[in-house]
């Protein structure tokens, strides 16, 4: 085999389409651009995201500023104040939390912060503690368990 023995494969070379040929060719009088309009003329393309001379979006996405994190842990929030319902030496836990009506359900963890004041001494399981709402709880005797 020599170099002139070489061929293509079938099927992998095509010949190109050549337009305003005339109308027997199948690409003749429009040349396959359609009727009128800005596409069907001759000379420079229009810029991607052109938008027909409205203000394309990309101009007007800084007005939109920030983002939302999709990955943000949600937290039921409960206030130090809030647990004066529960009586001296008592485990506060979530399901307790529900069942006093301070947080609608187990489903989102909990987080203390340190809203208000506490003069009971509480065991305190939660997801999450602010450090002053800590500060408070052991203050008054109680201390804090993280689940």
């Amino acid at each position: 085999m020599r170099q002139h023995d070489l061929k293509p494969t079938p099927g992998s070379k095509r010949t190109k389409k050549r337009f305003g040929r005339g109308d027997g060719s199948g690409h003749g009088s429009f040349c396959g651009r359609g009727l009128k309009g800005q596409k069907s003329r001759s000379g420079p393309d229009i810029p991607r995201g052109f938008e027909g001379g409205q203000l394309p979006i990309i101009k007007r996405l800084p007005q939109k500023r920030g983002f939302t994190n999709i990955f943000k842990t949600e937290y039921a929030i409960v206030k130090v104040g809030q647990l004066k319902v529960f009586p001296a030496r008592t485990e506060v836990t979530p399901e307790a939390l529900v069942r006093a009506g301070i947080i609608n359900s187990t489903t989102m963890p909990v987080k203390l912060l340190a809203d208000g004041d506490i003069k009971q001494s509480l065991v305190v399981n939660v997801n999450k503690c602010s450090a002053s709402a800590r500060a408070k709880v052991e203050a008054a005797g109680g201390k804090i368990e993280e689940i």
